[in-house]
């Protein structure tokens, strides 16, 4: 019997795995990893300097551990070079492996931004353990870190490394950190937040280029503002792999085409987790990824099952100011106004909610002391079936 084919060992891959695992046991598994095939939770790349943590320490299995677990075979270091949907099978270091059904979880790159000088090309960024590997050897000796894009990603290295007593400027185009999961006022508390803790905020200016000089770099703002640095770091979001998809002549658009059943446009072909765009969505967080893979694993078993997405809150993990987002799925609304919680005339918390024309709540942020409402406000909203 021809396996199921994993493509992608991280969380997407791993936990349709597992997720299948407890359902069939007979069925053959087989999990290709281009890197060393650890399991490990990628969100936490953000946040584990200050931890002290090197690559062996955000390691939570070893390629070995995983087959083991999984009664599954995991090829590590390993590029798939070609998917042929029609003969159902794959090629990998010119040999043929034939499956019974294929799941892209090939996950996403960091965008990379486009930028002038000498230095553009030592502009690093952190996407997976090998990476948080470079860039913590990177820090070292070093005081003076730019990080370039202050959404989740940046804020939570910009926490971080605060915390670790570096020099941390943070660079955004818009006018307030995490533009795009929180409304001003709410941002504009994060940033406060941030500065509090020493980080310097530059946010409207849009960097440029990066020059070497002696000892690190200068980096250049589109209005002429720079920046003298010892490294620089981008965390501009993601962009879906589609170049395999793209081959093999599946539909591709933001990301690798599915339906709500996770079908891509290929017979016996499915995707999920960061690469995918399930029925023109695109969610790279771990509770979407959590509600496909254990959709898809009812799927692979003979159970076609529909992703539903319930209420899915983002934890962004920034201590100087603990924030809970649930963000809307549809943007068809508003945020309304925030709300302050205050002790002694001290701000102490914030939170705001997001609604659509029929004045539902379907989103929220809290901030601070706020966050503990979080089982309540969760209760307001409706699960949301694609």
């Amino acid at each position: 019997m021809a396996p199921i084919i994993i493509i992608g060992s991280g969380m997407a891959g791993y936990t349709v795995a597992r997720e299948f695992r407890k359902l069939n046991r007979q069925t053959p598994l087989t999990i290709i990893s281009r890197d060393c095939g650890s399991f490990y939770a990628k969100p936490m790349l953000s946040n584990a300097f200050q931890q002290g943590k090197d690559m062996a320490g955000l390691v939570n299995f070893t390629a070995q551990q995983m087959a083991e677990q999984l009664d599954a075979t995991v090829l590590s270091h390993s590029e798939v070079d070609t998917i042929e949907p029609n003969s159902r099978s794959i090629t990998v270091a010119g040999q043929r492996l034939p499956y019974s059904a294929l799941v892209l979880a090939v996950g996403a790159d960091q965008r990379q931004l486009r930028l002038d000088g000498d230095g553009a090309a030592d502009v690093m960024t952190v996407n997976d353990l090998a990476d948080y590997g470079r860039f913590r050897q990177a820090l070292h000796g070093i005081r003076r870190v730019a990080i370039l894009g202050a959404g989740l990603i940046g804020c939570e290295f910009a926490n971080d490394l605060a915390n670790a007593q570096f020099e941390v400027s943070l660079v955004d185009p818009a006018a307030w950190p995490l533009s795009r999961l929180l409304p001003q006022q709410a941002g504009l508390a994060m940033a406060n937040a941030l500065a509090g803790l020493g980080v310097a905020l530059h946010l409207g200016k849009t960097p440029q280029a990066v020059t070497r000089r002696d000892g690190g770099y200068t980096l250049r703002m589109a209005d002429g503002d720079s920046l003298e640095v010892e490294r620089v770091v981008a965390a501009v979001g993601l962009a879906p792999r589609l170049a395999l998809a793209r081959k093999a002549g599946l539909f591709v658009d933001r990301g690798i085409v599915t339906n709500a059943w996770l079908y891509t446009s290929a017979e016996h072909v499915y995707a999920l987790g960061d690469c995918a765009e399930v029925d023109g969505l695109l969610l790279p967080y771990v509770m979407p990824i959590m509600q496909a893979a254990r959709a898809l694993a009812k799927t692979l078993n003979g159970e076609p099952t529909r992703v539903v997405y319930p209420a899915m809150p983002v934890v962004v993990k920034t201590p100087a100011l603990a924030a809970v987002i649930v963000p809307p799925i549809l943007s068809d609304g508003r945020w309304e106004p925030a709300e302050s919680l205050q002790v002694e005339g001290i701000v102490t918390g914030m939170r705001a909610v997001y609604t659509n024309h029929q004045e539902e709540v379907c989103g929220f942020a809290l901030l601070g002391e706020c966050v503990q409402e979080k089982g309540v406000m969760l209760k307001t909203l409706e699960p949301w079936r694609p």
